[in-house]
């Protein structure tokens, strides 16, 4: 059996490492939270260009036909680079969900502009109090025990504010009906979570890691009783805890993937596991990286803040770490039974 990913894998995701660097730096994210939109539609055409918005979309829509194992590299790099355009809704959920349960029309009508970076996608769950990217060309709305697929001239956004100021986040009423109405199944719903909730733990890794490679940075240069304090046993110490919590929480996130990917018996808990680690490896170095960097890591001017925020969100997002443990605990108490 093989463990590690392959070399066209690294390649894709070395590739959208770079893009991202140049494209989605620091100061870019700064003027999405400034934007009216909050969405950059050149760095989406760029990402589309790449195959990335289409990796997901089957070859005969257009798209790279690659799968979830594919895919999680890219939302890694995504998160490390606070990227504001909704890939995971999108990509990770959003297309895969009209290719598993949308009609042939509403495949032959979406998944192709999906993959041309022309249309993009977002999804509302059960539970949650806001969609994210609600202004996206559809959006997919659980209500009722249904899933709909409802077009902007059926919708009434309310724009929320968020701690992150790149992401938009809206309340909204919609205009449902039989023409809406894309599944009523409970396992598809339970799909279309576990993918989000799985994405969303990939770009957690990202931010987590992200803000640990700053803190590094940041030890060895800074000096305080004559000394960097990185060399400082206890510092040292934290850093080693943050990296162990952050290494094992990729490696939950990548057996995720794998798992949503082959469609395993476990695929559910495999989810919850990686969303529940990589919540709590990114609030442990959203801690210490506020901590290390001491009064600086506070302020508006230092970049660290926009990483701190982002992973505060997400966080909660599609379920924080105590409910998707309910969810492990339910499912080991109903295994044994």
């Amino acid at each position: 059996m093989d463990f590690d990913f392959s070399s066209e894998q690294y390649l894709l995701r070395d590739t959208v490492r770079d893009l991202l660097r140049r494209e989605c730096t620091p100061g870019a994210v700064r003027a999405a939270w400034a934007s009216e939109s909050g969405r950059s539609p050149e760095r989406w055409r760029k990402l589309a260009d790449l195959g990335v918005v289409g990796l997901t979309v089957a070859e005969e829509h257009g798209g790279a036909g690659m799968d979830e194992v594919d895919l999680v590299l890219i939302l890694e790099e995504a998160g490390r680079s606070l990227l504001p355009e909704p890939l995971l809704e999108t990509t990770a959920v959003g297309a895969p969900l009209l290719a598993r349960s949308g009609s042939d029309t509403l495949r032959a009508e979406w998944l192709p502009r999906i993959a041309a970076g022309d249309a993009t996608v977002t999804v509302g769950l059960a539970g949650s109090p806001y969609v994210a990217d609600a202004t996206a060309d559809l959006v997919v709305l659980e209500r009722q025990g249904a899933l709909h697929a409802v077009t902007q001239d059926r919708l009434t956004l309310q724009p929320l504010r968020s701690v992150d100021r790149a992401r938009r986040l809206f309340s909204v009423t919609a205009e449902l009906g039989d023409d809406t109405l894309l599944s009523t199944s409970a396992a598809v719903a339970r799909w279309a979570f576990d993918h989000a909730a799985a994405a969303t733990a990939a770009e957690l890794v990202g931010v987590a890691g992200a803000m640990l490679d700053m803190t590094v940075a940041y030890v060895k240069q800074r000096e305080q009783f004559g000394r960097r304090i990185g060399s400082f046993q206890a510092v040292q110490h934290k850093l080693a805890e943050t990296l162990l919590l952050v290494d094992s929480a990729r490696s939950a996130v990548y057996y995720a993937a794998w798992a949503l990917a082959n469609d395993t018996p476990d695929a559910s808990i495999a989810a919850s596991v990686a969303k529940a680690y990589a919540s709590d490896a990114e609030r442990r170095a959203n801690a210490e990286a506020l901590q290390l960097h001491g009064g600086i890591g506070f302020t508006w001017e230092h970049d660290l803040h926009l990483w701190l925020k982002r992973g505060k969100a997400l966080e909660l997002q599609y379920g924080d770490a105590d409910l998707h443990r309910r969810r492990i605990a339910d499912w080991i108490y109903a295994t044994a039974g």
